[in-house]
């Protein structure tokens, strides 16, 4: 349906994209995977219309052809979900489903034909919301389903998936996978770009691994291919870090309590906090950090929470959010800019002058050790997702926090950076600094935590320590609840 070949991208002196051929049939899902910065971005942007290659060629159904932007291959039935979300967040749920052409009665916009078009989809997808809602208000889960059920309402004959599921809980995953399989049944082509290798072996026809902007595999059966072959694609001969084994902390005093729901956290201990969407798991970490007023009494480090972002800063507590883009970044800034937000601007570090040429240096530091990829006078907005991901890790780093608040702290990064951060948040707990961590990869709760809280409807249902730790555990307690 969709054939590229001998695509290559520049960037200045940079090549993030060689050569590279790709091909979508009718009714398959052909999956691309690679680390941060393979050139898979640039590959999505090519097919879907957003960029131009400076060499080779398209083609859609038998005919060459050249978008000339987004519109263009929306028009020909080419439909993308970005993995940088372009959700409006002033407008309704009914207007970011239909904002090219909307359904009209005369002048006006209709809003029953919106309804009724948009119902039977969103219904597929699980999302429901009202269509009068408006779309910024949504959790980022639901605006991740918002996007995809936007491209389906298009009726594609090529859809392009990009990190569809890194904001979704396992539930909506599945979900997903069965409207994938009735797209496939109608002959729809998917291009399937996703850092969770599992789900593309479970998922794709084929598979290509694209890697320093070259097709290493290129369009090989799924099933010739497991995960082992598909990450010594990606890596090349760089070995993916080990998980380091650690013993739970003992006999530590408590360095966050918290009465309602009563837990406690431990110096050096890593804490998850489960649950489905709304569970509650999600509110702790907001009154841990300042954002919202809390209902209960919190304590950290044997003081009151603090009651503003500004305070939770200043105590020296890190959040991580799921949602880089609307918390995380300031996408428009260099760089080296981000990772010295909280250190120099938020916290006054390194003096009341600007010394560039420190924060630089500081910069290339943190991208060294968290293997980011830009250097560090380029725009963050340039940078791949998961790099993006990586800076926010990086600017919390860089301002030496005392407790650490991460949501889905590895969104979007390839499964070595996700082992290298993984390596990191042991290595402060090590240090004696206490981890909440909540997370829609049941299996980065098992691989991390020392144990694990399950949230139902704001309360603790259940308590797993970490020789009880396992995804089938952790996925009945979350979906059925316990006793206490």
């Amino acid at each position: 349906m969709l054939r590229a070949t001998g695509l290559t991208r520049r960037y200045g002196g940079v090549t993030a994209l060689s050569e590279v051929d790709i091909t979508l049939a009718r009714g398959e899902v052909h999956a691309v995977v690679g680390e941060n910065g393979a050139g898979k971005s640039t590959l999505v942007k090519i097919l879907s219309g957003v960029l131009r290659p400076d060499a080779g060629a398209l083609s859609l159904d038998g005919a060459p052809v050249a978008f000339s932007g987004v519109g263009d291959a929306v028009g020909r039935g080419v439909a993308l979900v970005a993995q940088e979300l372009a959700v409006f967040p002033d407008l309704t749920v009914a207007e970011n489903l239909f904002p090219l052409s909307p359904p009209r009665r005369g002048l006006l916009l209709s809003s029953r034909r919106m309804a009724s078009l948009a119902a039977p989809v969103l219904a597929e997808l699980g999302l429901d919301v009202p269509l009068g809602a408006r779309a910024g208000e949504l959790p980022l889960a639901d605006q991740q389903l918002l996007e995809i059920g936007r491209a389906l309402l298009r009726d594609p004959a090529v859809l392009i998936l990009d990190e569809p599921t890194s904001a979704l809980p396992r539930e909506a995953v599945e979900r997903l996978m069965s409207v994938l399989r009735q797209l496939l049944s109608r002959g729809v082509a998917v291009l399937y770009v996703s850092h969770f290798i599992e789900e593309v072996l479970r998922i794709a026809s084929r598979i290509t691994v694209l890697r320093d902007g070259r097709a290493v595999l290129a369009g090989v059966e799924a099933k010739s291919v497991d995960l082992d072959g598909v990450v010594t694609a990606m890596l090349g001969d760089r070995e993916v870090a080990r998980a380091i084994e650690r013993t739970p902390p003992r006999h530590r005093p408590p360095a966050i309590v918290v009465e309602d729901p009563a837990f406690a956290v431990a110096e050096g201990e890593i804490v998850g906090l489960a649950g489905l969407q709304g569970a509650g798991h999600l509110e702790v970490l907001a009154a841990l950090s300042g954002r919202v007023p809390s209902p209960s009494r919190i304590h950290i480090g044997g003081r009151p929470a603090p009651r503003s972002v500004r305070a939770a800063v200043r105590a020296g507590i890190a959040f991580v959010p799921s949602d880089r883009k609307r918390y995380g970044l300031m996408l428009d800034k260099p760089l080296w800019q981000n990772t010295s937000a909280v250190s120099w601007l938020a916290l006054g570090r390194g003096g009341r002058w600007l010394h560039r040429g420190r924060h630089v240096s500081a910069a290339r530091a943190l991208s060294a050790r968290l293997r980011i990829r830009g250097a560090p006078d380029d725009p963050v907005s340039s940078l791949s997702g998961g790099n993006q991901q990586k800076v926010v890790v990086a600017k919390w780093l860089s301002s030496e926090p005392s407790v650490l608040l991460l949501d889905d702290p590895t969104r979007g990064v390839d499964v070595g950076a996700r082992a290298e951060m993984h390596a990191v948040i042991v290595e402060l707990a090590a240090s004696g600094k206490p981890v909440l961590l909540a997370s829609t990869d049941l299996a980065e709760l098992c691989e991390l935590c020392d144990r694990v809280l399950v949230f139902q409807r704001g309360r603790v249902v259940a308590r797993l320590t970490r020789s009880e730790l396992s995804e089938q555990a952790l996925s009945v307690a979350m979906n059925a609840g316990f006793t206490q």
